[in-house]
């Protein structure tokens, strides 16, 4: 009776949205305006209705701007730069050249303006390339200039003011308005891609080991008390955080190549106070190479906001991995770090409008995203004009592609997440890394995690089920772009495209300034995710393009053309009964509070499965020493 109550509700507010709604009075479209496509929010059949919104209330938007020549012609370029055997190969545009080519004209951002001026908005600025106006006004300006009614809802916890349907815009600037932000004012708050401690000091317990297999869990932590055997043989224990060697050593093998002359971007939220100086104490510590001056730099930044919502102090450590994984992969690669001033989808946009902008990197890591589910159309449009002019540029883009498998456990719902899934971005996976003492790979596998826990009397492993693993699957947003053709199954965009480690067991070490019950100061923890998987085959790349001489673009129509010739190990489903068994400080400091042991299994990620070939938790596979080959020339 309860679903019968909220499903009939939910189609009245749907059937009512449709209807009545659609159209407000005396604010109906032009008889010659057009719509703009994929501006009625996707919730709206969710949703419950709660009445118009105040004609008063306050309006905040973004009204982005049609690339000059349109989108289709923007994105046949940004494919043909970036395509190997393409007469236009790696043929990239300098900011200006693609301004004169793409970019709106100041005459139509006139047109634009004016337009909006005589519906009653302001415009309150224009982004330094032109891709959008900012506006101000009120609900009753935007439903005269858009021609769609402002109600109120409540949808997945949000009470909001929204569209009710598809916006229009007068003919004579329907061709100049590519889509509509803001007027929606759900909030959609970013979330680092990491299986992580927290802010607070964390230590990992002994006994770990060094190298993976080097010690076999028959004790526990005293050497004395015995451990049961899983599934009828001794696990090992987890490594205690590869380090920088390690990782070069299992991927890159005997390269001289370093990542010199070639820039990575990270982005993340926040700036951490204590970045340089910690990077600088783990480069000096484990053999990655100190940072000479200017090696890394930091864009400057504004004001941050939103702390309340994101938490800086737990995107320091996101930032401190992504800094460091970095450096271990390309000890010469230069480092610029830029600061988003909250988690929210807005600043995110403006930051990596920035790094298109100052166009000062070839490749940008980004291990953050969101749920499908929590995108809009409206967003994903303005998130798709950043990447095609960095693909102009030759600038390529990686995003972590989660850390919860299919997502299932995490939202009800199987799905990818975002912006991992967008055609014109790289999306990383995971795998579980066995790095042995002689550097090499013993076996690499897909990361998914099942946790068995010791049972009370010390003789058995009792599961828990599924913990955590890398995400993946089929996009609802995105049909196959033409580069997986043939490699991963159609008709949808698959993710991931590629995998590293990210097993937080055979993760990485970082070192990290935290806050103790001591006081504050530097100190070394093993951290995993696919938060650390997108930075380490960014700093790989960069050893790529380093040898290649230049940017590459969207790197996905190389990766799939390389998918079977060698630069990409086929991960494949793990050993009989692999994983290892963790040992974890109960307060996560010391051993005062005792001990717990647990079983971390390998390859059991939900319902993603690591097979022969293209895979739904690895994509084509973990790159290889002939990743680092050079790209075809210009």
């Amino acid at each position: 009776m309860h679903k019968r109550t909220i499903t009939a509700t939910l189609i009245s507010a749907s059937a009512l949205v449709a209807g009545i709604l659609a159209v407000p009075q005396g604010a109906q479209a032009q008889p010659a305006a057009r719509a703009v496509p994929h501006t009625k929010p996707a919730w709206l059949g969710h949703a419950q209705h709660l009445g118009h919104a105040n004609a008063k209330s306050a309006v905040n938007a973004r009204v982005y701007l049609t690339p000059n020549g349109g989108l289709d012609a923007l994105k046949a370029a940004a494919t043909a730069y970036s395509t190997p055997g393409n007469a236009a190969y790696r043929h990239f545009l300098t900011p200006a050249q693609y301004q004169a080519r793409f970019g709106t004209t100041s005459a139509t951002v006139s047109q634009v303006r004016s337009w909006l001026k005589s519906a009653g908005l302001k415009v309150t600025g224009v982004e330094p390339n032109n891709s959008y106006l900012t506006v101000s006004g009120t609900v009753a300006a935007a439903q005269k200039a858009f021609g769609s009614s402002i109600e109120r809802f409540r949808h997945d916890g949000q009470t909001v003011q929204a569209p009710a349907s598809t916006l229009n815009v007068p003919a004579s600037v329907a061709s100049s308005v590519l889509t509509v932000t803001g007027l929606d004012t759900t909030t959609h708050r970013l979330a680092p891609r990491k299986t992580a401690p927290p802010p607070a000091g964390f230590r990992n317990a002994r006994p770990c080991s060094t190298s993976f297999g080097q010690l076999q869990a028959k004790y526990q932590a005293d050497f004395h008390t015995p451990l049961p055997k899983f599934n009828g043989k001794y696990l090992p224990y987890n490594p205690c955080g590869y380090t920088g060697p390690q990782f070069r050593a299992a991927y890159e093998g005997n390269t001289t190549l370093d990542g010199s002359g070639v820039t990575v971007a990270i982005t993340d939220a926040y700036a951490a106070p204590t970045i340089l100086a910690d990077a600088n104490r783990y480069a000096a510590t484990h053999g990655d190479g100190s940072y000479p001056l200017g090696q890394f730099t930091q864009a400057p930044h504004g004001t941050f906001t939103h702390q309340a919502d994101c938490g800086p102090s737990g995107w320091y450590g996101e930032e401190t991995l992504d800094v460091e994984a970095v450096h271990a992969m390309a000890p010469g690669a230069n480092i610029r770090y830029y600061a988003s001033a909250s988690c929210f989808d807005t600043d995110f946009l403006d930051t990596l409008a920035r790094v298109v902008r100052e166009n000062a990197a070839q490749l940008v890591t980004n291990s953050w995203s969101d749920l499908e589910q929590n995108e809009s159309s409206d967003s994903i449009a303005a998130y798709e004009m950043v990447f095609l002019q960095g693909a102009t540029q030759g600038i390529s883009f990686m995003f972590s592609s989660g850390d919860n498998g299919d997502e299932l456990a995490n939202s009800a719902i199987k799905q990818v997440d975002y912006p991992a899934s967008d055609p014109y971005a790289t999306a990383v996976g995971g795998t579980s890394a066995a790095i042995g003492a002689d550097g090499k790979m013993a076996y690499e596998t897909g990361w998914g995690t099942e946790k068995y826990n010791l049972s009370a009397d010390g003789k058995s492993w009792t599961p828990t089920g599924f913990l955590y693993g890398a995400g993946g699957g089929t996009s609802s947003l995105f049909n196959q772009p033409t580069y997986q053709t043939g490699v991963a199954p159609g008709p949808y965009r698959q993710v991931p495209d590629v995998g590293l480690d990210a097993d937080p067991n055979t993760g990485m070490l970082i070192g990290e300034t935290q806050t103790f019950p001591e006081g504050v100061h530097y100190d070394e923890f093993r951290i995993g995710g696919t938060s650390l998987a997108s930075p380490l085959f960014a700093g790989m790349t960069a050893l790529k393009v380093q040898k290649s001489g230049g940017g590459l673009g969207l790197l996905n129509p190389l990766i799939y053309q390389n998918a079977t010739t060698g630069q990409f190990t086929d991960v494949r489903g793990a050993p009989k009964d692999a994983g290892v068994v963790r040992a974890n400080f109960n307060n996560g400091l010391d051993a005062t509070d005792g001990l717990s042991y647990s079983v971390r299994t390998f390859n059991q990620d939900s319902s993603l499965t690591t097979n022969p070939g293209w895979d739904n938790v690895t994509g084509v596979g973990s790159p290889n020493s002939g990743w680092l080959s050079a790209g075809a020339p210009a």
